[in-house]
């Protein structure tokens, strides 16, 4: 009688093996970490070295001296056109087009080099090899960056060490997220891939608070109070980043040296034989899911599910170019707006964070209960209900106010973004039914993909006119506006089993 396979991740009774599936999500953690610290603190450093950089400035003297009605709008709109410019500054719009870099870099190389580590053999398996050589060299350029940045203020080599680092995340992130799978059986995946978003979960928040460690520690060694004019952020920069790299070297050991993948090499002929026989009934396999494939092209959507479709798809752009640009931006629209440090401004996009997790669970109650459609239109609702109430207490200078609800703003958008985004894949998928999860699924994020690359271009240009970072509050609720809209056109999409939905979501786990 064979031997059942045995799982890192499963006990000998087919129960999750909670301990290992932890050290396993590990590499999860220090993907998360260096995510949470790349936003907030990548467009304060880049606002610092292109507002000081000679080209742009030239640049946007020159574009004002071309069409000088730019600068009287810009005036008109509350900016400072008396800047070494002489208007309007490209400066928001340069951060907008480096800022799509990850994004791009993951659309085209995660999908590369997930497939590649599918057919890699070595002794450390099939996952590990891209976890245990691309997250130290990560963790190198991911340090490096503040250090080129502030201790040498170089534009070019500040690039040239955020393309690589973003280039070589991307080389792993596939193969970490598809390691736990890997490691568990199919029937409690589930399970596992909750504690894997857990592991993340922490990395994110070890990111966020990051700042206000390295804060606390450099003040009490330096002696210079986090509120006193002689204290700079930028100079704790470089500590923050070493934090970061620091976590996801430790991560990379625990993935190398506590998980155990099983050698991926094929060692002897009967092994080779077996893997021969594999390969024929696959390609066998493969030409009946090809024919199932035409047969299913031949049931083509009706009118009316091919719009819910397309609405659905537009509705999903414009909900993520809102919640992209509030990922990317926040962090300057708090220096300017609020007056706070990078690091304060991470703790404030944690209570965000924080409220999207306890919103998990009912998020997915209430899409049952009610409807993913309705709960998705709450979510949208409660969005531009909070955002709105915030920018009204700012137009009419209810400082008293203001202060209050921009966490209210956070902690009840992180709970509306969680309704949504729970009930947005399934609503997709059963457009499409079952049997085209995969395509449907593809439809799904190339529309997210989409607009998170364009979303930081679109919203630069916005803040490059209006002058302020304060028309984040103005793009934010017209996006979800628009995304409102499109939705209520949806009159398709309300039930898929759960396990087609969890499959889908392990599969494509960022």
């Amino acid at each position: 009688m064979e031997k059942a396979k045995q799982y890192f991740c499963a006990k000998p009774n087919g129960k999750l093996h909670y301990p290992h599936t932890i050290l396993t999500g590990f590499g999860f953690l220090a993907s998360s970490i260096a995510w949470a610290i790349y936003d907030p603190y990548i467009t304060k450093i880049l606002n610092y070295l292109l507002s000081n950089s000679a080209t742009i400035t030239s640049w946007s003297a020159k574009l004002n001296e071309a069409f000088p009605k730019l600068a009287e709008f810009a005036a008109a709109n509350g900016e400072n056109v008396t800047t070494a410019a002489g208007g309007i500054t490209l400066v928001p719009l340069f951060i907008g087009i480096i800022m799509t870099f990850d994004n791009i870099f993951g659309v085209i190389f995660q999908p590369t080099f997930g497939k590649l580590s599918d057919n890699t053999h070595s002794r450390f398996g099939k996952r590990r090899p891209y976890v245990i050589f691309g997250a130290p060299i990560s963790a190198v350029l991911f340090a490096i960056i503040p250090l080129v940045a502030i201790k040498f203020n170089s534009l070019p080599l500040t690039m040239l060490f955020i393309i690589l680092f973003v280039f070589v995340m991307s080389l792993w992130r596939a193969p970490v997220v598809a390691l736990m799978p890997d490691l568990t059986p199919s029937e409690i995946r589930s399970e596992g891939n909750a504690v894997i978003n857990l592991m993340g979960g922490v990395g994110g928040a070890l990111g966020l608070f990051a700042g206000t460690i390295v804060t606390a520690v450099y003040c009490a060694a330096t002696g210079i109070s986090s509120k006193s004019p002689e204290f700079n952020e930028l100079n704790t920069f470089p500590y923050v980043f070493l934090l970061g790299a620091a976590v996801m070297v430790i991560g990379m050991l625990i993935i190398l040296f506590f998980v155990k993948e099983p050698d991926s090499r094929i060692k002897i002929k009967g092994e080779m034989n077996q893997a021969a026989d594999a390969e024929a009934r696959r390609k066998a396999e493969k030409e009946a899911a090809k024919a199932e494939k035409e047969a299913r092209k031949k049931e083509k959507l009706t009118s009316g599910e091919r719009r819910s479709l397309i609405f659905m798809l537009m509705g999903l752009f414009f909900l993520f170019c809102g919640t992209n640009a509030i990922s990317t931006f926040f962090a300057l629209f708090a220096d300017e707006i609020l007056h706070k440090t990078a690091a304060q401004a991470t703790i404030m996009t944690t209570a965000f964070a924080a409220a999207s997790a306890v919103a998990a669970i009912p998020a997915g109650w209430l899409g049952k209960k009610f409807g993913r459609k309705k709960t998705i239109l709450g979510g949208l609702a409660i969005f531009i209900i909070a955002f709105g109430a915030y920018l009204l207490t700012e137009i009419l200078h209810i400082n008293a106010l203001s202060g209050a609800l921009i966490w209210i703003a956070l902690v009840v958008g992180g709970a509306a973004n969680m309704f949504i985004t729970v009930n947005t894949l399934p609503l997709v998928l059963e457009i499409g039914g079952i049997d085209k999860v995969g395509t449907f699924t593809g439809y799904y994020y190339t529309a997210t993909f989409s607009a998170q690359i364009a979303t930081p271009i679109i919203y630069g240009i916005v803040r490059m006119f209006t002058g302020t970072y304060m028309s984040l509050f103005y793009y934010c609720p017209i996006a979800f506006i628009l995304s409102t809209l499109c939705i209520l056109v949806v009159h398709h999409g309300e039930a898929i089993p759960d396990e087609i939905v969890e499959k889908v979501k392990e599969e494509n786990e960022d």
